[in-house]
């Protein structure tokens, strides 16, 4: 399942690192010396497969991808597959939440009795806005909303989702929040009511309002919810792998273990191509590419003053990282068979992204990103 992660170390620690100087604006490089960098990443981490791609704001302007498909076989990875992004998926949903406030159907101060009318919800929720879900300072826990029980039954649930993430919904706001309000703690269930919401907004599923509202306006062709089984051609895709070493394993993405319950879908099942996701990723670098209006993607990307660590909605933000000029937004997903990195340095006009098709994949992301960060002034 997801859990904590170590709050999503392998792009903050990127983040943080001072990586080369900021004397010039962010440049596209020499493919040769982002290749390198694959190569090398690949080379030293040895993933199943491992693809990484470099966005500017004009598009993007690399990508590359090593490894095999599947475990054992000798069926290349190519760009034409598609890639789990798991909790990746988070800004993603904030972001959709921000384009119902444009369109003036959503509000960002909602009370939680008008998003959730005829919900019994405890009066220690009083005064908890959308956002502090979206930033995780609810004081949600995963263990209280969905434990092992839910991740035992869910798959075999026959409700539909929406029913199944409003049962959730209930059981988060009919008690008082078992953390503490305004603390930071890192948590699936938030984005599923932050899901959940959009569904009582709009009437319909999450998974229709994202095709509607982001995948098909962005171009996102290639989109998707769950372990993807098809490449954009129609042809073989990666399959997720699990365990380690020796005991790595593919998954079939037609088992009902090739990811999480669908229900968790607002909080980690997107899953797109390598192309599409730079595409996603270059809204970051213009302020929204008027899919959002830069006021609305500020509000997605800043953190609050002071918050320690510094999550914004969907995304980690350190504000100073040298190598970068300024602030990084970062963050890992993974379903435990996948592995996604995205950094961003909006000063540098550059974005950077690693995937991997193993749930141990976060040392190869880690070490690609690194390295393609290092190329930025090479």
């Amino acid at each position: 399942m997801w859990d904590r992660r170590s709050l999503l170390t392998t792009g903050l620690g990127v983040g943080m690192a001072a990586m080369g100087g900021v004397s010039r604006a962010a440049l596209a490089g020499d493919a040769a010396g982002y290749e390198g960098a694959l190569e090398a990443a690949f080379a030293e981490t040895r993933p199943v497969a491992l693809a990484g791609g470099v966005v500017t704001r004009e598009g993007l302007v690399w990508s590359g991808v090593r490894g095999v498909r599947r475990l054992g076989g000798d069926d290349p990875a190519t760009l034409d597959d598609r890639w789990h992004l798991g909790s990746n998926t988070k800004a993603m949903t904030a972001a959709l939440y921000g384009r119902l406030v444009e369109q003036g159907r959503a509000d960002w101060d909602a009370p939680l009795g008008e998003l959730f009318a005829g919900v019994m919800i405890d009066p220690a929720w009083e005064g908890t806005r959308i956002g502090d879900f979206m930033g995780h300072r609810a004081g949600v826990k995963d263990a209280d909303a969905l434990g092992m029980i839910f991740f035992m039954t869910a798959r075999g649930d026959p409700r539909p989702l929406p029913e199944q993430r409003m049962a959730v919904v209930e059981r988060v706001l009919g008690a008082p929040p078992p953390g503490t309000r305004g603390g930071f703690e890192y948590a699936n269930a938030n984005y599923m009511l932050v899901g959940a919401a959009i569904e009582r907004i709009t009437g319909r599923p999450w998974e229709a309002v994202m095709q509607a509202e982001l995948f098909a306006p962005l171009g996102l062709n290639s989109a998707g919810f769950g372990a993807p089984s098809a490449n954009t051609a129609g042809g073989a895709n990666v399959w997720g792998h699990g365990g380690e070493g020796a005991t790595r394993v593919a998954v079939n993405p037609a088992e009902p273990g090739a990811d999480n319950p669908m229900a968790l879908g607002p909080a980690g099942t997107a899953h797109m191509s390598l192309a599409d996701y730079a595409a996603w990723l270059r809204l970051v670098l213009t302020d929204g590419g008027g899919w959002l209006r830069p006021e609305t993607m500020a509000r997605l990307t800043t953190p609050r003053q002071g918050e320690d660590p510094p999550y914004a909605l969907g995304w980690i933000a350190p504000s100073q990282v040298p190598w970068a000029g300024g602030p990084v937004l970062t963050h890992d997903g993974s379903n435990t068979l996948w592995y996604a990195t995205a950094v961003v340095a909006p000063a540098r006009g550059t974005a950077f992204i690693a995937l991997s098709n193993q749930g141990a994949g976060q040392t190869a992301t880690g070490a690609l990103v690194r390295r393609l960060v290092g190329q930025l002034d090479a």
